[in-house]
C-alpha cells in the first residue's frame, strides 16, 4: 500500500491540540514537515513554545495514530526554527474564533506592542477591546476584554 504526504496530513488532522481541541495539530501549525521514505514515515513537530507542557502528549498521540494504522512513524521535535503563529492555518483561524478565541495578528506585521493593547472580539467583532492580562492560562495566550458585549477572551500571541 503506498501512502501519501496528502494521506498522513489529512489523518492527522485527526489529533486535536489538547488545550483546544477544535484546533488540529495540523491547523495549528505545529505539524511542520512530513516525510516518506521507503517504509519509514518521519514527522516533524514545532512547539509553539520551547517549554510546551503538552509536547510529550502530542507527540504520543501521533505516535499512537499511526500504530493503530499498522505503521512505524518516527516523531521529531524540531527546535532549529521557531514556531510562529503565521503557521496556524486559515482553518485553523476560523476554529479559534469558533471557539472564542482571537487569532493573532500575522507576526509579518507585528511591529509595535501597542497592536497587543486590543484584539478583535471573536464574539461580537469589535475593536472596543482591551488587554486585561498578557498572560492567560498558557504561554501562548493574553486575556483581553470587550467593552461593547462585557466579554473576556483570549487571544494567541503573535510570535
Amino acid at each position: 500500500m503506498k501512502i501519501t504526504t496528502n494521506e498522513i496530513y489529512s489523518w492527522l488532522q485527526e489529533i486535536k491540540d489538547p488545550e483546544i481541541p477544535v484546533l488540529s495539530l495540523v491547523d495549528l501549525g505545529v505539524i511542520t514537515h512530513v516525510e516518506i521514505s521507503g517504509d519509514k514515515i518521519n514527522i516533524e513537530m514545532t512547539p509553539t513554545f520551547v517549554g510546551c507542557p503538552a509536547l510529550d502528549y502530542m507527540k504520543t498521540e501521533v505516535e499512537t495514530l499511526f500504530k493503530k494504522k499498522g505503521l512505524h512513524v518516527m516523531v521529531e521535535v524540531n527546535y532549529k526554527k521557531a514556531w510562529s503563529s503565521d503557521l496556524i492555518s486559515d482553518k485553523g483561524r476560523a476554529a479559534l474564533k469558533k471557539y472564542g478565541f482571537a487569532a493573532p495578528p500575522s507576526a509579518r506585521v507585528f511591529a509595535d506592542l501597542e497592536i497587543l493593547e486590543s484584539a478583535i472580539c471573536p464574539k461580537c467583532n469589535s475593536i472596543n477591546t482591551e488587554m486585561k492580562s498578557p498572560f492567560g492560562p498558557t504561554l501562548c495566550r493574553s486575556i483581553y476584554y470587550c467593552h461593547d458585549c462585557q466579554e473576556a477572551f483570549e487571544q494567541f500571541k503573535a510570535i
